[in-house]
């Protein structure tokens, strides 16, 4: 069983980017690789990769690996996890970034072939930045 530090959730989460990240994939409830998150969040690949590893680490996210893609997920346990999603989806949206990330996801993942991602980062400015 994994035990979250209040402390360490908390600082996971005092930050613009990771978020952004939780406030996605809690409104959407379902995985996404980085490549989907580039594409959405218009943030380069490896400080999205970053973030990814402190959500990880704070126990936020559970990652899977499907070759050479990693797919992200929030954690559901313990059940106090739900309603602190529920919390970061409420939170005001005054300039709307996290509705045009929204937007984006949800067209990013009409690319996918069969459930799963198959196009890497198609966003060209941040290729570059793609391992």
């Amino acid at each position: 069983m994994i035990t979250i530090q209040p402390e360490t959730l908390f600082q996971a989460l005092a930050d613009d980017t990771r978020l952004r990240i939780i406030r996605l994939l809690a409104t959407v409830e379902e995985e996404a690789c980085l490549c989907e998150l580039v594409d959405s969040l218009q943030e380069p690949a490896y400080k999205l990769s970053r973030h990814l590893k402190i959500l990880r680490q704070a126990g936020l996210l559970s990652s899977r690996k499907d070759g050479r893609w990693v797919y992200h997920r929030l954690v559901s346990k313990p059940p106090y996890m739900k309603k602190l999603y529920a919390t970061i989806r409420a939170l005001p949206d005054p300039d709307l970034f996290y509705q045009a990330d929204l937007a984006r996801f949800k067209d990013r993942m009409c690319l996918r072939e069969d459930g799963q991602c198959r196009v890497g980062i198609l966003s060209a400015g941040l290729r570059a930045g793609a391992r």
